[in-house]
């Protein structure tokens, strides 16, 4: 474990010399740093995370995705593993952006921010694809970000829509060694494999990989890994687009994380959490997570608090109901 980390602090070292020697900067990338007074995000210019940016609470000067109530980053502490790609399972096009393993066959079409949003349009190299990713503030709660992604197929035959989404959780304040979770994968139609894998690359088609879990699991760890999402989407039609959502944030419980995922409807998701933290998720509990992808919403766990008032309620629908059968069965 020492090996390891002290290898992904010294790749990341090394990049940033060579960020600051060529004197590059968030602002001359058009990245952008974001936030809504509790999230905070880095986005890059073809819409993956993790740059430049302010120290965290143990002092990792890269901003991917952070707890502003704890300033704890969640995948910029070692190497910067954050990507997408995007890929046709027919021709075997496919191009992909991740600062840790590399980008390929992009090229970014604009990019535009604002203190709270980011939006990052690139095409594929080939012109087969156009993705759009949004980054904006979700209004249902403070805890989750929104990235709006849009895959249209510019090209002129139909495509076998793959996307990959990848992330190296690396939870503060115990980076390097955290509990990883990955639910609703069972029962989503559009996820073809899902793992701990966070180290993979962001091509679809390089095929699945894992560091020891698969589909869905609770709080394997802690050591450090994260979360590796395969999604199919059928056949898009040439000229026609495609749209889901993802989500990034964190919570100061699991509870509460759990509550904003049912707030957004969200299907699929993982958290990351650091070591001693896998029962309450205290003092963050990160999120990694998607909507429009086949599943069923995530319901939440309800807190003591409301038990008492839930059961009660449910006596009375069970009695509604009983009644109601009844009255039937003597109308009849």
């Amino acid at each position: 474990m020492i090996a390891k980390t002290a290898l992904k602090q010294f790749v990341y070292g090394l990049a940033s010399v060579v960020v600051l020697g060529l004197g590059f900067t968030a602002e001359a990338r058009a990245a952008a740093i974001i936030d809504n007074g509790t999230i905070q995000l880095g986005v890059d210019d073809f819409g993956q995370l993790n740059i430049p940016g302010p120290p965290s609470a143990v002092g990792t000067p890269s901003v991917g995705l952070r707890f502003l109530p704890t300033n704890n980053e969640a995948t910029a502490a070692g190497c910067l593993c954050e990507g997408w790609g995007v890929a046709d399972s027919i021709s075997s096009v496919a191009a992909w952006a991740n600062n840790n393993s590399g980008s390929a066959n992009l090229i970014l079409k604009s990019f535009s921010s604002t203190t709270d949003s980011a939006t990052s349009i690139v095409a594929n190299t080939t012109g087969i694809f156009e993705v759009t990713h949004k980054y904006i503030p979700d209004s249902r709660t403070p805890y989750l970000y929104r990235a709006e992604v849009t895959i249209k197929n510019t090209g002129s035959n139909a495509v076998d829509l793959r996307y990959r989404r990848v992330m190296d959780w690396d939870i503060e304040p115990t980076p390097f060694s955290e509990f990883s979770t990955i639910q609703g994968t069972a029962g989503a139609s559009n996820v073809l494999f899902a793992s701990n894998n966070g180290f993979a690359g962001s091509n679809p088609l390089e095929g699945s990989s894992s560091l020891g879990a698969t589909g869905d699991f609770t709080d394997v760890g802690p050591f450090d890994h994260g979360a590796l999402f395969d999604f199919g989407f059928g056949l898009l039609e040439a000229g026609k687009s495609f749209s889901f959502d993802i989500f990034y944030g964190a919570a100061p419980t699991e509870t509460l994380a759990l509550s904003a995922l049912a707030a957004v409807g969200a299907e699929v998701y993982s958290f990351g959490q650091p070591a001693g933290g896998a029962e309450s998720g205290e003092p963050n509990t990160f999120i990694f997570a998607f909507k429009g992808v086949g599943g069923s919403p995530v319901v939440p766990i309800p807190t003591p608090a409301l038990l008492p008032g839930l059961i009660g309620l449910g006596l009375t629908v069970w009695r509604k109901r009983k009644g109601g059968t009844v009255q039937e069965q003597a109308n009849g």
